[in-house]
């Protein structure tokens, strides 16, 4: 495969073709450092798509950007067609830590956002207890979040983000805080589940592996400040191995487009500070 071909768009069996996050023009600056130069791209309704870039280089800064969190300096971030001015419920976040509150039970933790929102109990429950079986926590609703593994706290995160029923799930460095084994669990496991949500998902990553096994599509940014250099498709089904030879070529293409990226920065680096003696 070539960086042409990786730039061809197809959409996933049963993705939709309406947009539903749509980046213009966006720039990020953090006081006088401009972070983000121009993050310009359109994800369709029901795509998994995954943003991987060299380290400090804003992937989580635009994730917070979807999600409200952050404001941008220029351009126009939308969801629906709508500005994006402050969070809101369309949007669900799983962050890399475990964002559990300990004094509650999982199915309290589960059902906190419909709480809020001011779900009747049994509704919120029901609602609850649906995402907490798919993520493999029956029985488990009566626990406390310190009786239970990384693997099953993040499983709680995601299920209460799910029972919110969000149009969009962000999900930022969702397997960082895990050990290898349990990622390679929560990787199949999601796989499955985003099947079940039929969301659109976007999710933040240092990590090629993941984002080829689970994504429809890989953007990559460059160093700061960053801007989407490649946008490659991976046009296989799911569930996918990492075995699959198929599978690993994606992972080559990805890591060779990552890498070249890295080097250039690091060039950039090395002139600079030459510069500077």
């Amino acid at each position: 495969m070539s960086v042409e071909t990786a730039k061809i768009l197809p959409l996933r069996d049963g993705a939709g073709t309406k947009p539903k996050i749509v980046a213009k023009n966006v720039q990020k600056y953090f006081g006088n450092v401009l972070a983000m130069e121009d993050i310009s791209c359109t994800i369709n309704e029901r795509e998994f798509v995954a943003i991987i870039g060299p380290s400090g280089c804003g992937k989580s800064t635009f994730l917070y950007l979807i999600a409200g969190f952050e404001k941008a300096s220029q351009g126009e971030l939308l969801i629906n067609n709508e500005l994006v001015v402050g969070p809101g419920p369309d949007r669900g976040v799983v962050f890399q830590e475990f964002v559990l509150f300990p004094w509650l039970t999982v199915l309290r933790n589960a059902t906190l956002g419909l709480d809020i929102k001011g779900v009747p109990r049994q509704e919120a429950e029901e609602r609850a207890r649906k995402w907490l079986r798919l993520t493999g926590l029956s029985g488990f609703e009566n626990a406390y979040p310190s009786s239970l593994s990384g693997g099953m706290k993040q499983r709680v995160a995601i299920a209460r983000a799910l029972s919110y029923d969000p149009e969009v799930l962000l999900l930022d460095e969702p397997f960082g805080a895990l050990d290898v084994q349990t990622k390679n669990y929560m990787i199949q496991d999601l796989q499955n589940l985003w099947v079940e949500a039929n969301r659109t998902i976007v999710m933040i990553t240092h990590s090629v592996s993941e984002a080829v096994q689970l994504a429809d599509r890989v953007l990559i940014l460059s160093s700061r400040p960053s801007r989407i250099i490649a946008d490659v498709a991976i046009k296989l089904p799911h569930p996918r191995d990492l075995r699959d030879p198929q599978v690993r070529r994606y992972e080559d293409e990805v890591t060779a487009l990552l890498s070249a990226e890295v080097d250039k920065a690091m060039k950039r680096e090395r002139q600079t500070f030459a510069g500077r003696s």
